[in-house]
């Protein structure tokens, strides 16, 4: 595993600022190569790669709702499972110009920490039980490996079971 030195990224900032260990690992970034790719490259398990998914909500009254999902590297989000729990008529991905907008942060490289507009969190409930995830530090080919609680304690994410 390639332990660097962390770029200066918003989400590094956050974390330094709350005294929050974590360790940083670079990675040559591919398109499209996503948390396999990482995974793959930073010799780590899939399930413990933690994505950061930007997604809005669709309420019944046609407005919509930005929201982060942290979801395992091996998993995907059931966005049904997500609007019922969210009592929503749906959840979709936003379109990519608007994840930079939302998050500052380019797609592909979505952290949790130091986004542009704090933004409602929720995290794969089953994320929590693991030792150590790796996610994203703000830039594409960047994750910081972290202990879950510590996630917990700095975000306060709301658990769910949507995993697919």
């Amino acid at each position: 595993m390639k332990e660097s030195a962390c770029p200066m990224t918003p989400a590094i900032r956050e974390l330094k600022a709350a005294s929050v260990r974590f360790t940083s690992h670079c990675f040559t970034y591919k398109e499209h190569g996503g948390a396999e790719q990482a995974a793959e490259e930073l010799g780590v398990p899939l399930h413990a790669v933690v994505k950061t998914l930007v997604m809005e909500a669709h309420g019944h009254d046609a407005k919509k709702t930005p929201l982060l999902i942290l979801m395992h590297g091996d998993k995907e989000v059931s966005t049904k499972q997500m609007a019922r729990i969210l009592g929503v008529k749906s959840v979709v991905p936003v379109a990519v110009p608007v994840v930079e907008k939302l998050t500052g942060y380019l797609p592909g490289g979505v952290s949790p920490f130091g986004t542009r507009h704090i933004l409602p969190l929720y995290i794969e409930a089953s994320i929590l039980i693991l030792e150590t995830i790796f996610i994203n530090g703000g830039k594409r080919g960047f994750l910081l490996g972290m202990s879950p609680n510590d996630l917990v304690a700095l975000k306060h994410p709301q658990p769910v079971e949507v995993a697919v």
